[in-house]
């Protein structure tokens, strides 16, 4: 009987654990840079096309994140027409040049705005031809 009640209680106190960890999870939205970013790289002649995701843990601040999107996009592609077509064909490229894009983001928003609203970047497509 004791074995019984104990592993009730032990149940109980993991699912309020669980319940816990879920209420304290953050929020999280998405913002889609729409339309995608097309521009030459340099070196050969090529060219970039990615599609953005910007993910932040501030839902309410999705309007903060819109309304300076032509910053955004105007930091992003001349992030893009400073890369080599043949870096970003590989993994390390792509993963090298997110991670420079997100702090180039995040600079622009806290210039713009003086606050850190993205979270993370990321490329939902790419593209090197």
């Amino acid at each position: 009987m004791k074995r019984i009640i104990l592993l009730g209680l032990l149940s109980i106190l993991g699912t309020l654990a669980v319940a816990g960890e879920k209420d304290s999870a953050p929020e999280i939205a998405y913002y889609a840079l729409e339309p995608a970013l097309i521009t030459n790289v340099k070196g050969k002649l090529q060219y970039v096309k990615v599609e953005v995701q910007l993910m932040t843990e501030r839902p309410d601040k999705l309007g903060d994140i819109e309304l300076n999107a032509p910053a955004i996009r105007h930091t992003l592609l001349m992030l893009l027409t400073e890369q080599d077509g043949d870096t970003l064909r590989t993994p390390v490229g792509k993963e090298t040049l997110r991670k420079t894009a997100l702090e180039s983001v995040r600079n622009t928003l806290k210039e713009l705005t003086g606050k850190k609203l993205v979270e993370e970047l990321y490329f939902t497509a790419f593209f090197v031809q």
